[in-house]
């Protein structure tokens, strides 16, 4: 910019113009007559050009002040668009919602869910990105996450919006032909499929009541993916964990066998994460309609 103009000055002149004269603008903007006629003779000095010619009783502008004025209306203008449109993101969900998830998650629950929640808002559009690695939202510019199981600590800001069961299954052929444990030593005679991912993914404690059962597992296969321990479990390699959203159809349905069910193995968190301290309508209305549809489960 080649002049240091204070843009403040150029509301003050534009209401001077609407007013008429500086005593009518200065009950209009709140200040005395002397201020009015202060910030007119800065934003000349500013510009270096004369705007208004003024006498005891009556204003004029100037060739320059003419055109700079409707510059500034039109100017201004676009400034109170723009105000408004930041407005209506505030309060109105609209525009592209960019998130990512899971894999597994994202299939099983997230993808159905966002085409429902598009119905509601038709106006906001849907980014979705699907993997298993831990993005970093702000450098690739995601308005949220959708992290399940535990969350690691970070600066992000963290809503809860339920949680998951973890499910010791396996099919009925793969029972029929090993047999069926009916304690928690029992599973390490059998063959585990393990995740990968996880810190211990050998060592399970098996909960009830006062009464903790810890078994290290029989590694057999592993997978760094629940949708790929599903796959591999429902093929009859063995017995692993699978959280209930990803083994509910299949229980349902008879193709897996939940054992051990008076025991309870250690319950996840789905949360989501997202970097705006004030998250815009979209955002918000998101978390709203994920929270209410898993309250539903």
């Amino acid at each position: 910019m080649g002049r240091d103009v204070n843009l403040n000055r150029l509301a003050i002149f534009v209401a001077l113009v609407r007013a008429g004269s500086f005593t009518a603008a200065a009950a209009q903007l709140g200040m005395t007559k002397a201020m009015v006629s202060q910030h007119l003779l800065r934003l000349e000095h500013e510009l270096g050009v004369t705007l208004i010619v003024r006498s005891t009783r009556r204003m004029a502008l100037t060739e320059a002040g003419a055109a700079f004025h409707a510059d500034c209306v039109q100017l201004l203008e676009q400034a109170e668009a723009a105000i408004e449109r930041v407005g209506d993101q505030r309060s109105t969900p609209a525009g592209t919602l960019r998130l990512t998830t899971s894999t597994d998650y994202g299939t099983a629950v997230v993808a159905p869910a966002l085409a429902e929640f598009h119905r509601l808002h038709p106006r906001v559009q849907v980014d979705l990105v699907i993997n298993d690695q831990i993005n970093d939202l702000i450098a690739e510019r995601f308005d949220l996450a959708i992290r399940i199981g535990w969350l690691r600590d970070s600066n992000l800001r963290a809503t809860r919006l339920g949680g998951f069961r973890q499910l010791l299954v396996a099919t009925p052929a793969y029972l029929a032909e090993h047999g069926i444990p009916r304690r928690p030593e029992d599973v390490a005679l059998h063959g585990w499929i393990a995740m990968s991912a996880l810190t211990t993914p050998l060592r399970w404690t098996f909960t009830r009541g006062r009464i903790r059962r810890v078994v290290r597992m029989r590694q057999v296969m592993q997978a760094n993916n629940a949708a790929a321990i599903r796959a591999l479990v429902l093929a009859g390699a063995g017995l692993s964990v699978l959280p209930d959203y990803l083994a509910e159809d299949d229980i349902q349905a008879g193709r897996l066998q939940v054992l051990l069910a008076q025991y309870q193995l250690l319950e996840g968190g789905i949360h989501v994460v997202y970097p705006d301290p004030q998250p815009p309508a979209k955002v918000r209305a998101f978390i709203d309609f994920m929270r209410d549809r898993l309250a539903k489960r």
